[in-house]
């Protein structure tokens, strides 16, 4: 199989949407501070259903379980990429959360963590080299809601040298922390705005990555 930085040159790479949300939607509680990387330990199989059924419904890249996952939680961390390995046959996403994310108390939708970048860099370290050494395609660094917190995740990147993506929450066209940003768009504007990653995250259910695709193929936006 081509290596996602090579496929995302030329083509439209799915990926998938809200894991917890599936996972919650098969009945499972998610309400402990590990989240959704609670069930990589305590219901693997569970984990390999939902990035399944998101394989099923067209996502060509599975985002992992390891989004809330302390970053000493090295064998969480490691088995969050094997098991959506298993569930399906396209690329895998290492997920990394925010600092506020691993906190559990809501810190991650404001972005006021009171932390320096030396010290945001020095907490996401370990995650991201267990993970950049677990085998996933791509490190994808989500919903972060400071631009501090963005400037030592890409110098961390930086250091790694390992393949990534990052994603911001924003209120409006500003950060969760109050800073400016642009409005973002709607799938088949980000593709002709060039995106090749398109996908979702909360909320997002198998469904909606299904009606993502339909909208994404050609002729869809005029009708034919």
């Amino acid at each position: 199989m081509r290596s996602l930085s090579d496929v995302i040159q030329d083509d439209v790479v799915l990926l998938d949407g809200g894991l917890a949300t599936e996972l919650e939607r098969r009945g499972n509680l998610l309400s402990t501070a590990l989240w959704s990387a609670r069930l990589i330990e305590d219901a693997p199989e569970e984990i390999v259903a939902a990035h399944r059924a998101f394989a099923e419904a067209g996502a060509q890249v599975a985002i992992t379980a390891s989004y809330q996952a302390p970053p000493d939680a090295t064998t969480l961390l490691r088995r969050s990429v094997s098991l959506a390995r298993e569930a399906q046959d396209g690329w895998v996403a290492a997920s990394v959360g925010p600092y506020g994310a691993v906190r559990a108390d809501g810190s991650e939708y404001r972005g006021d963590y009171g932390l320096t970048v030396a010290e945001l860099r020095a907490f996401h370290r370990p995650r991201l080299s267990v993970l950049a050494d677990a085998g996933a395609d791509v490190l994808a660094v989500e919903t972060i809601p400071c631009l501090a917190e963005v400037e030592a995740l890409l110098a961390e990147l930086d250091r790694l040298g390992a393949p990534a993506w990052l994603s911001m929450t924003c209120a409006g066209l500003r950060t969760r922390a109050g800073e400016a940003l642009f409005e973002p768009d709607a799938a088949p504007g980000w593709v002709a705005a060039g995106a090749r990653l398109v996908g979702g995250c909360c909320r997002v259910t198998p469904q909606d990555i299904a009606l993502t695709l339909e909208s994404l193929r050609p002729g869809a936006q005029s009708g034919a």
